[in-house]
């Protein structure tokens, strides 16, 4: 069953982040999904021609996923120059859960079309199938309860040291402060560098700071563009990796010629000792893939999540009065986790995920014709009246005492996709989120939210989490 709710055309002008209309109808109807014996009606087109849609996506994908649902329902297609076919569109819970739990063979990722795939190569990111399942299974060890343990000392080290450089008065960027963090983390924790390494391992630090940093700049955006449809990277792409690559394999052959099993507990060391069912580990190319993708994938998202969570609470003063009042006290009651969710629900910073259908696939009362690429609006689903009372209020009570939903509350994916890392991405975001609230008082620079802002497949910040440091516990 799908819902429709008229609008008119000034509605759809709004800025969905300053104000706007919440999807689903109040109350939620079940709505049947999954493979379906023949086609039948498809779901309504929206929008223009495919190269507008296709920019509109590029720059402001919560307006199109909630103009969309509001003018269709929860399941509407749109043209782009991305697919021969127009894209399918859906944020009800019921159809996230028969994606989910389809099984690759039946609604595969779409990761491999991703423009990380030119950087990261084949990795546990992009890889579908079975060399998907391959490499998931060897990089689930580092990141068991015990291995994030150990990791636990890293973390609150690298934040207390960002934190003692604060000085009251000052504007920072929140994003680029957690970026320090979480790159000192991914550096100890993946691949165990520290100020005591050796010659080449301090090159590639260097050279994976060069290359964050050359990712965020103009020139990355073009060069993203030109290796869209490219697996190979290409430009200034080419260029900077091969310059990475130089230190990244130095250092892997190095470790490897120098490795005793057990006696290091960096991701690099542990993933040096992992086999597959064959008795298999993997080659000096794979092992650069995945380490790659680990320091990319849990540099960025982590650190805005941080960006965004404190975005939105120095504009909810009694939210942020009662978070530092809980990372104050001994037993905070789950508010800094609540916290969290909320902030992750609100502004997730993935905030579409990609699946291809094999199948004909029934979206309520609406079929898709097999080999149609499906895409979860994560947005609209986490803005869902008939899940989140007032949606687009910020409000961490809500999760409080309550386990986020598998097909409600999806930030980190789901199914077999759900992110490998995210046992370690919320570790970060509870020592990043109470050391701040503890030890710092900020205020917004700006009261207007800050606009949500797409680079390659993540939504940030558009000011970085800018925020004014009031105090700073010494």
């Amino acid at each position: 069953m799908t819902t429709s709710t008229a609008t008119s055309p000034s509605e759809h002008r709004r800025r969905w982040w300053e104000s706007a209309t919440p999807t689903g109808s109040g109350e939620l109807a079940p709505s049947p999904a999954g493979p379906a014996d023949a086609l039948g009606d498809l779901p309504p087109l929206h929008g223009s021609g495919p190269l507008l849609q296709t920019l509109r996506l590029g720059r402001d994908q919560g307006r199109v996923l909630f103009e969309g649902t509001r003018l269709h329902g929860d399941v509407f297609r749109v043209n782009t120059l991305l697919e021969k076919r127009p894209l399918t569109i859906t944020s009800h819970p019921d159809h996230v859960k028969s994606l989910f739990t389809a099984g690759p063979a039946l609604a595969p990722s779409t990761a491999g079309q991703s423009q990380l795939r030119p950087i990261v190569g084949e990795s546990v990111l992009t890889a579908t199938g079975d060399r998907h399942r391959r490499q998931r299974k060897l990089l689930m060890p580092p990141f068991h309860g015990k291995a994030i343990a150990r990791y636990r000392e890293q973390i609150l080290d690298a934040t207390t040291r960002e934190i003692d450089g604060w000085q009251p008065g000052a504007r920072i960027r929140l994003a680029d402060s957690a970026q320090q963090v979480t790159l000192d983390v991914i550096m100890s924790g993946v691949f165990g560098i520290d100020y005591r390494s050796g010659e080449s391992e301090q090159l590639l630090r260097r050279r994976l700071r060069q290359m964050l940093a050359l990712s965020v700049s103009p020139l990355a955006r073009v060069s993203e563009l030109v290796s869209m449809r490219s697996s190979e990277p290409v430009g200034v792409q080419k260029w900077g990796l091969a310059h990475l690559d130089r230190a990244m394999l130095a250092v892997i052959a190095e470790r490897r010629a120098a490795h005793v099993p057990g006696e290091r507990h960096d991701i690099l060391s542990l993933l040096l000792d992992a086999r597959d069912d064959e008795g298999t580990g993997l080659t000096d190319g794979e092992l650069r893939n995945e380490l790659l993708t680990l320091v990319l994938a849990g540099h960025e998202t982590t650190a805005n999540s941080i960006g965004w969570a404190f975005e939105r609470l120095v504009r909810h003063p009694e939210s942020y009065g009662r978070l530092r009042d809980a990372a104050r006290a001994e037993d905070d009651g789950g508010y800094v986790d609540a916290t969290i969710h909320e902030a992750m629900r609100v502004r997730p910073v993935i905030p579409m995920l990609g699946r291809r259908v094999m199948s004909h696939w029934r979206f309520g009362d609406r079929v898709v014709p097999e080999r149609s690429r499906v895409l979860i609006g994560v947005l609209s689903l986490h803005h869902r009246e008939d899940l989140y009372a007032d949606p687009f209020r910020f409000d961490p009570d809500r999760f409080v005492g309550v386990k986020p939903g598998s097909n409600t509350w999806i930030p980190f994916g789901g199914g077999d996709r759900r992110c490998l890392g995210a046992t370690l991405a919320m570790e970060e975001m509870r020592i990043l989120t109470r050391e701040i609230a503890r030890r710092t008082d900020l205020s917004a620079i700006d009261s207007a939210p800050e606009r949500p802002v797409h680079r390659n497949v993540t939504m940030i910040p558009g000011r970085g989490g800018a925020v004014e440091i009031g105090s700073v516990m010494r």
